[in-house]
């Protein structure tokens, strides 16, 4: 068996172990955690932009749209669940480049959504939440992660 060392740190903030050849021993467990991970954030995604559509039209919103509703308090709290899918992001090693583009998208979202009703319909067209998720899905795809 091989001798383990102790050094790093993984992008969950843990020291990360491995044995002499450089194998990380965790390698099926962090898979399937960041694959659960990007799995409920895509969940939330769909819930926050495109789980309701208006019957006999092919319109799509979500709790965003209907949250935003709420005058003041709708747009901080449904930009504090973005900025979550964010922190999931940057959680999993997500590079400085692309938290740039999902901040921007949270913030386009947060700032235009806060104007009455132009706002609201604004939500249901931009779904910055969606557009996180599959920019964080390309990420992990293409960095080898998923």
């Amino acid at each position: 068996m091989a001798q383990m060392q102790t050094y790093g740190w993984d992008s969950y903030g843990r020291a990360g172990s491995y044995d002499r050849a450089g194998s990380d021993r965790r390698g099926a467990s962090d898979y399937l955690s960041r694959r659960a991970t990007l799995e409920r954030l895509e969940r939330l995604a769909q819930l926050l932009d495109t789980a309701l559509v208006i019957p006999g039209t092919n319109f799509r919103f979500g709790a965003d749209a209907i949250i935003g509703l709420v005058p003041g308090i709708g747009d901080a709290i449904t930009t504090a669940i973005s900025a979550y899918i964010v922190y999931e992001a940057r959680r999993l090693g997500v590079p400085w480049h692309v938290l740039a583009r999902m901040i921007s998208n949270v913030a386009l979202d947060g700032l235009v959504g806060a104007v009455p009703l132009v706002g609201d319909l604004f939500d249901t067209m931009w779904r910055a939440n969606i557009r996180n998720v599959r920019l964080l899905r390309k990420h992990l795809e293409r960095s080898g992660a998923l």
